[in-house]
């Protein structure tokens, strides 16, 4: 069953009509259960897509404040390999990234082939807060959607697989989790005045990604929106996502990596051979 909404190219589309709630019947224990499952079969897959090194994957993670992207990074990719993984995180852009395109901080990031890299915000931000904020003009920022489009296609004609998942989740969900922090010192450190701050721009954000999601989704990189009110679900749900578009690929990695080890077999089998003759006098 798939647990995402997936933004289909050129419909319409209402973030408001979309819940951030796990559907009713699904029950958290047998949802814990399958995410396991999941969780390892990826950790499976991963070694696959890394062996055979004829594809790369990028998953772009955005949402809110508090909509858990690096609770969904820890969890998510728990059984992948740190050896084929990178996990990126874009801040307020540095006085180089300034000077260059806005595309130009993420594209050097992008995986090579083997390797599987988390975008932890990305280059979507700069349709978000630059809109939000109004730090560039109208026609600045909506032209910026098409470059991305052409920017992830390049990146897909190159054999990178792109996964975009927006966490999605309510206001007073958001409100909630800022409160416990608040309360936890074990987690208050993640706490910021910007944080409430952001959070009365609430409207403009869901009125910028929702444009975003709408004008962004593409056959090549379709947006998934992730029900995140509850963690459980979302790890769920995502893992999920990932697993069923991997699949269509280990068809291709199986035989790659079959030939690999054929290759590999014959080489030890030439070098027992060679090693078993008399020596030369």
């Amino acid at each position: 069953m798939k647990y995402v909404h997936v933004v289909e190219p050129g419909k319409k589309f209402k973030l408001n009509k979309i819940s951030s709630e796990a559907p009713k019947g699904v029950v958290r224990e047998e949802a814990e259960a399958s995410f396991v499952a999941l969780a390892s079969e990826l950790g499976e897959i991963q070694e696959e897509l890394y062996a055979a090194g004829k594809h790369s994957v990028l998953i772009i993670l955005q949402g809110m404040d508090t909509s858990g992207k690096d609770g969904a990074i820890r969890n998510v990719l728990r059984e992948v390999s740190p050896q084929g993984l990178r996990v990126e995180s874009f801040k307020v852009p540095t006085e180089e990234e300034l000077a260059h395109d806005f595309l130009w901080r993420v594209h050097r990031h992008a995986p090579r082939k083997g390797m599987l890299t988390v975008f932890n915000r990305s280059h979507y931000e700069d349709v978000l807060v630059v809109r939000v904020h109004k730090l560039v003009g109208k026609k600045s920022w909506s032209r910026r959607y098409d470059q991305i489009n052409e920017f992830e296609e390049l990146l897909s004609e190159n054999g990178t697989i792109i996964l975009k998942f927006f966490l999605h989740i309510s206001k007073q969900e958001q409100e909630q989790r800022l409160l416990a922090r608040e309360q936890d010192m074990a987690k208050a450190w993640k706490l910021s005045a910007g944080d409430w701050q952001e959070r009365e721009h609430w409207d403009d954000y869901a009125e910028a990604y929702e444009d975003a999601l709408l004008n962004c989704s593409t056959d090549a990189a379709p947006w998934h929106v992730v029900p995140a009110d509850q963690k459980w679900f979302r790890n769920l749900a995502m893992t999920e996502a990932i697993v069923d578009r991997l699949q269509n690929y280990r068809k291709d990695w199986k035989k790659t990596l079959q030939r690999m080890s054929q290759e590999r077999l014959a080489e030890l089998a030439a070098f027992r051979e060679q090693a078993s003759q008399p020596s030369a006098v």
